[in-house]
């Protein structure tokens, strides 16, 4: 008789342990979800074009209030907008390509980063290719949308934006949508030389998936805007264009949905992608039942081997 109610007691008690570490691991789990979801929402608001809007030159204020953005980082020496899309942001540039994948345009740590010149190019786009970055993030931001160009109607509606640098406005005109593999140098080869230059514009052009024929030449300066694909790994989309003296007006397509679903990515160093709840919380919640159909389990056999244990004495 001692022995069984022992027994039972040490069942009950570890009964009772297991419960309260399922227990204790649910609320982890959920303290964990909630975290991340603060977390990523916290990243995408930081990149949001809102967040630079202050900064951007205008007519206006003459552009004293990107002077101001440059007193803070000097670093920042353009901006640039793609016309229809939220791309609207200030763009910097440093000897090490490395810097600005995580260091915003007011130079502090982000992970969302900034938009950057390639190293190699000079700040004046006097070369004949230079190559801007950015991550691929979720809720348009950054160079969210730079896959959206894959669509043809996009492509085709959106075709016009404004580079800003040494103090004045320059328009960029698009011709060409690129799927390449990151390490594919024929086309990450900024400012290609004088010899080089044919050959790159007709690999460029090949390589294209959409082309748009408006006459681009050797002796244009055309521009790069690369980001990570979600189409392939190691993929990047890339949209080129023309860099003008003429401006071009701000405008939004009408004849394209520019609400475009976001394509699912991998969260890789330059792709940032929301955490949706439902993603976070549904294997949460199977877990949950599981965990707790596991210990009602364990419960039902233990308490059923004592009441069908024979009796001894």
């Amino acid at each position: 008789m001692i022995a069984k109610a022992v027994c039972k007691k040490s069942i009950g008690f570890i009964s009772g342990i297991v419960s309260y570490a399922v227990l204790a691991i649910i609320m982890l789990l959920i303290a964990f979800a909630e975290y991340a979801l603060w977390d990523t929402n916290q990243i995408h608001r930081a990149a949001d074009k809102s967040h630079y809007e202050v900064y951007k030159p205008s007519k206006a204020d003459g552009g004293k209030s990107f002077k101001e953005l440059q007193a803070i980082n000097d670093e920042v020496f353009a901006w640039l907008t793609v016309y229809g899309t939220n791309i609207d942001y200030p763009v910097a540039h440093n000897e090490d390509n490395m810097k600005y994948v995580n260091t915003n345009a007011e130079g502090q740590y982000s992970l969302s980063g900034a938009i950057f010149l390639d190293s190699s190019n000079s700040k004046d786009f006097s070369d004949f290719n230079s190559i801007l970055y950015g991550h691929h993030m979720a809720k348009k931001t950054m160079f969210g949308e730079i896959g959206e160009f894959s669509d043809r109607a996009v492509f085709e509606a959106r075709r016009y934006g404004n580079l800003y640098y040494d103090e004045k406005d320059h328009g960029i005109e698009f011709f060409a949508f690129v799927h390449v593999d990151a390490y594919d140098m024929s086309v990450f080869r900024a400012n290609a030389k004088d010899e080089t230059r044919q050959e790159y514009l007709e690999n460029l052009i090949e390589k294209s998936m959409y082309f748009r024929d408006i006459g681009v030449s050797t002796e244009d300066r055309i521009i790069l805007l690369s980001t990570c694909s979600s189409s392939s790994t190691n993929g990047r989309d890339i949209l080129v264009g023309r860099i003008t003296d003429e401006t071009y007006e701000w405008f939004v397509p009408d004849d394209v949905d520019t609400v475009k679903k976001q394509t699912p990515a991998d969260f890789m160093y330059c792709t940032l992608q929301e955490i949706p709840t439902a993603k976070l919380l549904s294997p949460m919640l199977v877990l949950v039942l599981a965990a707790l159909l596991i210990v009602k389990a364990v419960g039902v056999h233990l308490g059923s081997k004592q009441k069908t244990k024979p009796k001894t004495e």
